[in-house]
C-alpha cells in the first residue's frame, strides 16, 4: 500500500475536485448522489489506474447523523476521527479570506484498487492552531452554515485546494470540476496565467484559453435556481482582491456570482451527466457546447456479497471488466435467485435491529431511498391510500423507505413527516417502514435486498439518478419515472418498468401510472411467474449493470476530456 504523498507526485495527474467525496461509510464527507458519485470515480480510477488526485474538504463534522423523533427528522453531528483512516499531511498553504489570512492543512487518504492500482485524495483541513476559531470551523460542516460559510468552503476547495496540490509537488495536467462548487480554482488558474508584458494590449489580463484547455466541468443541477450563486457585496469582501472585480463580473455573471456561469466560462470540456440533462443544461446555457457522459456506479461497490460470488464463479473479472455482465443471461435461474433471497434476508434482518419490524421475505419488498425533496417526489406512491390498501388487497407488498432532508429544507422535514402519518394509516394494510439515517453502508443493503426500485422525481428534474444503477448490479428491477438514466436503461418488461411517459410531470396522472403498473403488472408478474421474473432480474443486469457502470464513465473522461 502507497501510505506517502512521495509516492503520488512523480507523474502528472488529473486533478478532480468535489465539494464531497463519499470514500467509505465510516467517513461522513458526502450528503449524497454527488458524493456518492464522486466516491466511485476514485476507486474506479484506483481500478484503473488512472492518475488522478482527489481534492475535497475534511467535513469533520459530517453532514449529519439523522435520527427520526415522532416522525421529525432531528439532525445530529457525526464527528469523525481523521487520523484514524487517514494522514496528516506536513505541508501547508494559505489564502485570504475576508482580509484574514486562513491556512490550509491536509489529510492523506489512499483509495486501493482491485488490480493493484492507488489513487490519493487530500482531504482539506483549516482546524488549525494558526487560524482564528471562525476559520477553524470553515471545514467542519459538510454544506453547513449560511451563504458566507459556503462561500468561504469554495474558496478553500477551488483557491486553497490548488494550492495544496503546488505545495504538495503534483504536476497537474487537468482540473476536473465536479459540479460548480469548485469552479474557483479557475480564479487561482487565471491568476497563475497572467499574460506577459508582451501580450499587452489585446484587452485581457490573463491567458484564458491556456486556463480553459486545463479544466473540465461536469455540471449536475437541472434547473437553474440550483446553481450556487452568491451576491457580488459577499464575494468582492471574502475573496480579498484575488481578482479585479469587473473582470470576475464578465467570467460569473453581472448581477451575481454564478459559480456554474464561472466554470462554463473558464472550461474547455463541459459535460452532463445523462443525454436528456445534456440537453437540458444547452438550453439552461444556451452559447456552450455541454457533452453527455452518463453516470455509472462503481461495480464491487455497489455489489451485494451474494451476487458478487455468482459473478466471480460465472463471469470471472467482472469487475474490472463490467461489460461482462451482458452474459448474466448464461447464469442459471436458481443460482441468481438464490443470490437475490440472500441479500434480501440481510436487507430483512437490518430492518428489524433498527425498526424491530417484521418483514415476510415470500412478499415482495418496495424499495425506496433518496433525499428528501419536493422534487423527488417520495409522496407519490402514498397519493391514494385507498388504492394503495386495494393494491395490496389482491397482491400483498411491503414498503422500505429511506433518505435525509436538507437541515434547512422545511418542505423536506415535512415529507419525512408525511411519510410516517401515511404509515400509521396503512398499518395492517401495507407494512411501511422508515429507515434513520440513510448512507452508504445502509444505501448498499438497500439496493440489493428490494425487489423492486421505485424512483419518481418531477421531470426533467432528475439529472441522472445513480441508486437505481446500482440495485442494476444486484439483479433488481427498476419502477421509474422517465427521466435522467432512465430514459437509456429503460426497455419495458425487460430491465423493468416505466411510470408514465416522457410528458412533464402530473402528479395526478403519474400516480395513476404508478398504480396501474403496480397491479397490472409487476405484481402479478412476481406472484405468477418466477421464471419470467427472473428474467427481469438479468435483464436489469446485461442491459443495465453492463453498461450504467464507472468503468465506462471513467474511461470515457479519459478519452474526450482528460487527454485533450
Amino acid at each position: 500500500m502507497k501510505s506517502s504523498i512521495e509516492a503520488f507526485v512523480h507523474e502528472p495527474r488529473v486533478a478532480y475536485f468535489s465539494m464531497e467525496i463519499a470514500l467509505r461509510a465510516e467517513i461522513p464527507t458526502y450528503s449524497g448522489g454527488l458524493g456518492m458519485l464522486a466516491g466511485d470515480a476514485m476507486r474506479t480510477a484506483a481500478d484503473l489506474d488512472l492518475p488522478m488526485v482527489g481534492v475535497t474538504l475534511v467535513s469533520s463534522a459530517g453532514y449529519f447523523r439523522q435520527e427520526i423523533v415522532n416522525g421529525r427528522q432531528v439532525e445530529r453531528p457525526e464527528w469523525w476521527q481523521p487520523e484514524s483512516w487517514a494522514q496528516r499531511l506536513a505541508a501547508k498553504t494559505a489564502l485570504t479570506i475576508d482580509a484574514r489570512e486562513v491556512w490550509v492543512g491536509g489529510w492523506l487518504y489512499v483509495v486501493e484498487g482491485h488490480m493493484g492500482g492507488s489513487i490519493p485524495v487530500i482531504l482539506l483541513d483549516t482546524d488549525l492552531d494558526e487560524n482564528d476559531p471562525e476559520d477553524q470551523s470553515i471545514t467542519h460542516f459538510l454544506y453547513g452554515g449560511d451563504d458566507a460559510y459556503r462561500l468561504k468552503q469554495e474558496l478553500v476547495l477551488g483557491i486553497g485546494g490548488v494550492r495544496m496540490l503546488g505545495a504538495l509537488g503534483f504536476s497537474v495536467r487537468k482540473y476536473h470540476l465536479n459540479e460548480g462548487h469548485a469552479a474557483l480554482l479557475t480564479l487561482e488558474l487565471l491568476r497563475r496565467h497572467a499574460r506577459t508584458p508582451e501580450a499587452a494590449g489585446t484587452g485581457m489580463d490573463y491567458d484564458v484559453p491556456a486556463v480553459r484547455q486545463r479544466c473540465v466541468f461536469t455540471t449536475h443541477t437541472p434547473v437553474q435556481a440550483g446553481h450556487d450563486q452568491f451576491s457580488y457585496e459577499l464575494a468582492d469582501r471574502l475573496l480579498g482582491g484575488l481578482i479585479e472585480p469587473a473582470q470576475l463580473r464578465a467570467f460569473a455573471g453581472p448581477d451575481r456570482l454564478n459559480m456554474t456561469q464561472l466554470a462554463l466560462n473558464l472550461s474547455a470540456y463541459v459535460n452532463g451527466v445523462t443525454k436528456r440533462h445534456s440537453k437540458v443544461s444547452q438550453n439552461l446555457f444556451p452559447g456552450y457546447r455541454v457533452q453527455a457522459v452518463t453516470n455509472g456506479v462503481h461495480p464491487w461497490t455497489w455489489t451485494c456479497d451474494s451476487f458478487r460470488k455468482l459473478y466471480d464463479a460465472h463471469l470471472p473479472r467482472w469487475c474490472h471488466e463490467p461489460e461482462l455482465l451482458v452474459r448474466a443471461e448464461s447464469i442459471p435461474d436458481d443460482d441468481v435467485w438464490q443470490a437475490h433471497a440472500a441479500a434480501k434476508r440481510a436487507l430483512l434482518e437490518r430492518i428489524s435491529a433498527l425498526t424491530g419490524a417484521s418483514l415476510e421475505a415470500a412478499r415482495p419488498l418496495l424499495g425506496f431511498a433518496r433525499r428528501m425533496t419536493d422534487y423527488k417526489r417520495a409522496g407519490l406512491l402514498f397519493s391514494n391510500l385507498d388504492r394503495l390498501a386495494a393494491i395490496a388487497r389482491a397482491s400483498p407488498f411491503q414498503i422500505v423507505l429511506a433518505g435525509k432532508a436538507h437541515p434547512r429544507d422545511e418542505g423536506g422535514k415535512r415529507l419525512i413527516e408525511r411519510l410516517h402519518d401515511w404509515a400509521r394509516q396503512l398499518e395492517g394494510k401495507v407494512p411501511v417502514v422508515f429507515l434513520p439515517d440513510y448512507a452508504m453502508d445502509l444505501g448498499r443493503l438497500l439496493v440489493s435486498g428490494v425487489d423492486v426500485w421505485i424512483n419518481t422525481p418531477q421531470r426533467p428534474l432528475e439529472a441522472s439518478g445513480t441508486s437505481g444503477m446500482k440495485a442494476a448490479f444486484n439483479g433488481v428491477p427498476n419502477l421509474s419515472v422517465l427521466d435522467g438514466w432512465w430514459l437509456e436503461g429503460w426497455i419495458e418488461g425487460v430491465t423493468g418498468w416505466a411510470v408514465g411517459g416522457e410528458a412533464e410531470s402530473d402528479n395526478a396522472r403519474d400516480a395513476a401510472f404508478l398504480y396501474d403498473k403496480l397491479e397490472q403488472s409487476v405484481l402479478p408478474l412476481y406472484y405468477g411467474d418466477r421464471a419470467r421474473w427472473i428474467a427481469v432480474m438479468k435483464g436489469a443486469i446485461s442491459r443495465n449493470a453492463y453498461f450504467f457502470n464507472s468503468h465506462r464513465m471513467m474511461r470515457r473522461y479519459a478519452v474526450e476530456a482528460y487527454l485533450h
